[in-house]
């Protein structure tokens, strides 16, 4: 997965000026490209918002600081 692509999904809800204050890094990358891969793997194909949802919905299953950067993100 392209880090474009895990920062878009962890910021698909912020507003355009948000957006720019807010972008993802590349800690936040690595934080979740574990459990993305692991929870989410089969929906990489659907879009930046379906592996949001996907990581939304195995919240409690993602590693702490995954979770972590779902909460600074306002997710």
């Amino acid at each position: 997965m392209n880090k474009a692509l895990l920062a878009l999904a962890l910021l698909a809800s912020l507003s355009t000026e948000t957006f720019a204050q807010h972008a993802g890094t590349d800690q936040d990358e690595k934080a979740c490209i574990h459990d993305v891969e692991r929870l989410c793997s089969k929906w990489k194909d659907q879009g930046d918002f379906t592996i949001l949802a996907c990581l939304k919905e195995n919240r409690t299953r993602l590693h702490p600081a995954c979770r972590d950067v779902l909460i600074r993100h306002g997710q």
